[in-house]
């Protein structure tokens, strides 16, 4: 079968985006790595699959697959791509739409000025929302936020457990162009007590509302960015008492915007989702 599809990217996390309402899919996981590989495939950190509403509720249905071929729950900068395409397919022709997602509903908007601002929901701090084994873990109290003393096999990294639908464990470096996140990266993601592995952030605070990050994605590897690691950084900053609302969160790839006005309240993530090019790929 020919396959059709849109490259894109958000702040240089790349993507594939599938139509799935005009378009028969079924594929299994060897497939989404063959289309996710950089050398034989079409190459992406994340293939992102539109669905038809499966209910009058939402607008759609949104799914995610990693470079390794594994569904996940939550995309941010992904989730920018999704309403961007969805608008330009013409599929709708709403400015704000809802989302299922498997982590729930998320409501992306665009404004006339192509600005895409996405509410991520409400962060969790329970360790169980990430799949994260703490019992027996000694723990800190840093501002508002109760941070883990993990075990590494040379040292015990200092994280914050944030879940935004995925899982996340923020660490603050002080220097993180050369904090070693190729090999520190790979241990805290397979860390056997998170039972369905985790995105390692590595933050450094640069003022109250500018941050440094890099994130080695569960799944993908180290992105150029990544949305709700963006997110996770800064809730886990303004809960310790580092960072202040708004953020701005500098990536590899560029910058996004985090917005929250704390406990209880959803993350606002705002940031660029460019088309890169339109192909069709035989399966």
């Amino acid at each position: 079968m020919k396959l059709k599809f849109t490259k894109m990217h958000g702040a240089g996390n790349d993507f594939i985006v599938i139509d799935a309402i005009n378009q028969q899919i079924n594929f299994s996981e060897t497939q989404w790595r063959a289309l996710a590989d950089r050398r034989f495939g079409i190459g992406a950190d994340q293939i992102l699959v539109v669905e038809a509403a499966p209910s009058d509720e939402v607008d759609f249905r949104y799914r995610i697959f990693n470079a390794d071929g594994g569904e996940v729950e939550q995309c941010g900068n992904g989730s920018r791509a999704f309403v961007r395409f969805v608008v330009d397919k013409g599929l709708t022709t709403k400015s704000s739409i809802r989302v299922l997602t498997m982590s729930g509903v998320i409501n992306p908007s665009i404004a006339e000025d192509g600005r895409i601002t996405v509410n991520m929901g409400v962060p969790s701090f329970v360790p169980t929302d990430s799949s994260f084994d703490a019992q027996g873990l000694a723990t800190q109290t840093q501002g508002a936020d109760t941070v883990y003393l993990l075990p590494l096999s040379d040292h015990v990294a200092t994280i914050s457990c944030v879940s935004m639908g995925n899982p996340h464990a923020v660490q603050i470096v002080n220097d993180v162009l050369h904090h070693p996140v190729a090999s520190e990266g790979p241990a805290i993601e397979r860390h056997p007590l998170f039972n369905k592995r985790v995105n390692a952030g590595f933050m450094q605070v640069r003022d109250f509302h500018h941050v440094q990050l890099r994130v080695y994605e569960r799944g993908a590897g180290e992105t150029l960015a990544c949305g709700t690691g963006a997110c996770a950084a800064a809730v886990a900053g303004i809960r310790r008492g580092v960072l202040q609302s708004p953020v701005e969160v500098a990536m590899h790839g560029g910058d996004l915007q985090i917005a929250w006005a704390g406990e209880g309240q959803p993350v606002f993530l705002s940031g660029p989702a460019v088309v890169v090019f339109e192909g069709e790929i035989e399966i």
